[in-house]
């Protein structure tokens, strides 16, 4: 990657995030952390306001965006290709809000983009499915997550048992050929698993978090792993 294309994509990488550090971008470009400091002060000398906050990293002051973004037939591919195993591996809210994505994403291509984009629809096919996916949750969790608000959910275990319950999601894991939810549950006063197929209704009470702070989801995993290796 030349330094134009570098300093383009590391711009586009402080605008998607809301701090970064020097270290990820090091790490993400293949550079050194003083090529980054320098590419960073290229940028703010060219106009893109870069600002830094101590411990938290680099970012892009609000009220500036950057023209609009050009993709690559690579990259368009890439997209269309990802469409087709959203559409077997996620619920109806994610394919839903991933087509319009990508209907915006085609809409700047050119044509000849189109065209090549087109012919690779016609012809990619996923035969495996995720069972018992035919649920509208998973975006609703993924609001709940990154707001910060509870969520009602009427659920219904392995038993066939049935209860209503307020959860605090930490984070969404897809395992076994399934979607799973994990978060803090005041029913049972720990954090559980719940899979996401077994949950019959779900309403997002857009009231916060009342347990803070909250456990991280890999701290969750490994703590899970742990105790499967013990048993």
């Amino acid at each position: 990657m030349n330094r134009i294309d570098r300093l383009l994509a590391i711009a586009i990488s402080l605008q998607s995030r809301k701090y970064t550090l020097a270290e990820t971008l090091s790490e993400r470009f293949g550079t050194s952390i003083r090529t980054v400091y320098r590419d960073l002060k290229a940028l703010d000398e060219i106009g893109i306001p870069i600002g830094f906050e101590p411990n938290r990293g680099y970012y892009v002051m609000q009220g500036y965006f950057l023209p609009p973004v050009t993709f690559s037939s690579e990259e368009a591919n890439a997209l269309v290709l990802v469409e087709s195993i959203v559409e077997r591996f996620t619920d109806k809210s994610i394919s839903k809000h991933y087509r319009s994505a990508l209907n915006k994403v085609k809409s700047i291509l050119k044509n000849s983009q189109k065209e090549r984009v087109e012919h690779l629809e016609n012809r990619l096919f996923t035969s495996v499915s995720c069972p018992n996916h035919n649920f509208d949750y998973l975006s609703e969790i993924q609001n709940s997550i990154t707001n910060q608000t509870i969520l009602q959910i009427k659920y219904q275990n392995v038993n066939q048992e049935t209860s209503v319950r307020e959860i605090e999601p930490i984070g969404i894991i897809f395992y076994s050929m399934a979607w799973h939810v994990i978060g803090w549950c005041w029913y049972r006063l720990e954090y559980r698993d719940f899979k996401v197929s077994r949950i019959q209704k779900l309403i997002n009470t857009q009231e916060t978090f009342r347990k803070s702070p909250h456990q991280d989801l890999n701290t969750f995993i490994k703590l899970q792993e742990m105790r499967m290796a013990l048993t």
